[in-house]
């Protein structure tokens, strides 16, 4: 298969799965990933399409392989930690979403959804300070709430340190 057809093979799996006809768009990219296993956007597309099916364990692999790979586009790359943190997170690895998520954050600083996973995940591991920690701020930093803009240097500040008192 040339770069031509795979190109527009991936394509049309991509417009399947956007138009909602998910099996059919998993049924491309599984044979697509089989023909280009080092391929990291067919992999990524491959996990996505499993994602929306339910088709979580089945998805990890593939966003493990379209990390590793090369290629992936900036938003790709960012699309795919999100992916695997949460799907490790909703299988129950939350060792590995906490560190898949920590990275993600690490090469997306500021970005609220990477953080609200990573938040939940920190939860799963018990690390409750550091969670709200990292939700706090999020709130801070993110809502248009007239009453949280109002306090918000007071939420800012104890969200450093929830246990301070006078």
């Amino acid at each position: 298969m040339n770069e031509h057809d795979r190109d527009s093979l991936l394509a049309e799996a991509v417009g399947l799965r956007e138009q909602g006809q998910a099996e059919e768009a998993r049924e491309r990219l599984l044979m697509l990933a089989a023909g280009h296993p080092e391929d990291a956007e067919v992999a990524y597309q491959t996990a996505w399409v499993h994602d929306v099916l339910g088709l979580e364990a089945e998805a990890v692999p593939f966003y493990e392989r379209s990390l590793r790979g090369a290629g992936l586009s900036e938003e790709d790359r960012h699309g795919a930690l999100l992916g695997l943190g949460s799907t490790y997170r909703v299988l129950g690895q939350y060792a590995k979403a906490v560190e898949t998520l920590r990275l993600g954050v690490a090469e997306f600083p500021g970005d609220g959804a990477l953080e609200s996973f990573l938040a939940m995940a920190l939860f799963n591991t018990e690390q409750h300070h550091e969670a709200m920690q990292i939700l706090l701020r999020l709130l801070a930093t993110t809502s248009q709430d007239a009453y949280v803009q109002r306090y918000r240097r007071a939420i800012e500040h104890y969200a450093q340190d929830l246990d301070e008192t006078v």
